[in-house]
């Protein structure tokens, strides 16, 4: 799936707009639902859907694949997911007219993405597209930090969604803006104050000020401001599982103030890393399988897992005891045990049994179940302490579900 990465040009990106090229367009359309039949306005039943922008674009022997960034039509929909384009797959405009799907990436539209509920818990999720609403429009974004506020603007210092470039804006509010806080509830524009976290999308005309001025129609506010950041930060203590470019993947438990046991963290030159004596490290010293304290904000991104910017971290010398292998049906097991063939091998020498209790951490990355099953293929992170017995049994601290494909039901 690596192959879904290649990036449209960024000249390309920094020519997308928000709105129609008329003075007049910043309507926000009502939203709309989607039940996998056609569109269907006012009914109960709510599909997901992502409304954004195709980022990427691939058509392989694998199938035809598409990223859409944006924001979820819903706070619990995706802002980011790659989505399978099938033969069943709807391609329309507003008005049900059929659109070319290389209309929607040569012209920059904005579609509204809606896919079933059977997505996986990657980074970006992975679904498959049921329809795409193609709109007339095209807009930008920016995840960022209000550094001021004024009558009718605020200025917003941070990153382009789509380019990834600092950026400096200052945004309007259009007459219908939607204003939404951290838990999707409407606000006013005069709730906002310096110090907030705004992720919003904006344009298409922006003036050639510095810094340049546009008008936004919608704007997710985070309305909680931490006075002493790193004295207050929630975090999590665990382990990194994953460690891909500028972004790290920690399991693990909560801290006292608050966290997430299973978190996804971008790390720039902001973050603060160091040991547990406090000396500092680099980006480099983050690496796989090892301990760490994970510091950061209450900002996160509402999909699971939790996605936020690491404000610090704390690398940690104790060890880990890691396995990979594939769960076996096993008369050596009891009731709170699984049996793991250790590299999936079929040799008896070097399995192990875990423990699994209410303590151990299980995490699939394909389905919302816990329930560890015969057959799934398993990463696993243990306590150093186990039997002498062959195989050896040990208490599992974490288990991560690598595939399910073949699972079973235990006996």
């Amino acid at each position: 799936m690596n192959k879904m990465y290649k990036m449209l040009a960024t000249t390309s990106i920094l020519a997308m707009t928000i709105i129609p090229l008329t003075a007049n367009a910043q309507h926000v359309p009502p939203p709309t639902i989607h039940n996998g039949q056609g569109l269907i306005q006012h009914q109960a039943k709510v599909v997901p859907a992502t409304m954004g922008l195709v980022t990427n674009f691939v058509n392989d022997k694998s199938g035809k694949f598409i990223t859409v960034l944006g924001r979820g039509l819903a706070v619990t929909d995706q802002s980011e997911i790659v989505l399978s384009i099938t033969k069943d797959t709807k391609i329309i405009d507003s008005k049900g007219n059929k659109v070319a799907l290389k209309t929607i990436i040569d012209e920059k539209r904005v579609v509204k993405a809606f896919y079933g509920g059977n997505i996986t818990r990657s980074l970006p999720a992975q679904g498959t597209a049921l329809t795409l609403v193609v709109q007339d429009y095209t807009f930008l974004g920016i995840n960022g930090v209000v550094s001021e506020v004024r009558e009718d603007s605020i200025v917003v210092k941070g990153t382009d969604l789509y380019s990834s470039n600092e950026e400096t804006v200052i945004l309007r509010f259009a007459n219908k803006a939607q204003i939404l806080d951290q838990n999707g509830k409407v606000i006013k524009a005069s709730v906002i104050e310096p110090g907030m976290s705004v992720k919003a999308f904006y344009g298409p005309a922006a003036t050639m000020s510095i810094p340049p001025q546009s008008t936004s129609n919608y704007i997710l506010v985070n309305t909680i401001i931490e006075e002493n950041a790193l004295e207050n930060a929630i975090g999590t203590d665990g382990i990194i599982t994953s460690v891909t470019d500028n972004r790290i993947t920690v399991i693990g438990n909560p801290m006292e103030k608050g966290g997430t046991d299973y978190v996804i963290l971008s790390v720039d030159e902001k973050t603060q890393i160091v040991d547990e004596d406090g000396n500092k490290l680099t980006q480099a010293d983050l690496k796989n399988d090892i301990r760490v304290d994970a510091y950061y904000n209450g900002v996160m991104t509402m999909i699971y897992p939790a996605q936020t910017h690491a404000d610090k971290i704390v690398v940690k010398a104790m060890e880990t005891n890691k396995v990979e292998g594939t769960i076996i049906a096993s008369n050596l097991t009891a009731e709170g045990q699984v049996y793991v063939d250790i590299n999936s091998d079929q040799s008896k020498t070097n399995d192990i049994i875990l423990n699994i209790s209410d303590k151990t951490k299980v995490i699939s990355m394909f389905n919302n179940g816990a329930d560890l099953k015969v057959g799934m293929k398993i990463t696993a992170y243990h306590e150093s302490a186990m039997t002498f017995s062959l195989p050896g049994i040990t208490n599992a601290e974490i288990v991560i579900v690598n595939s399910d494909d073949n699972a079973v039901n235990t006996q």
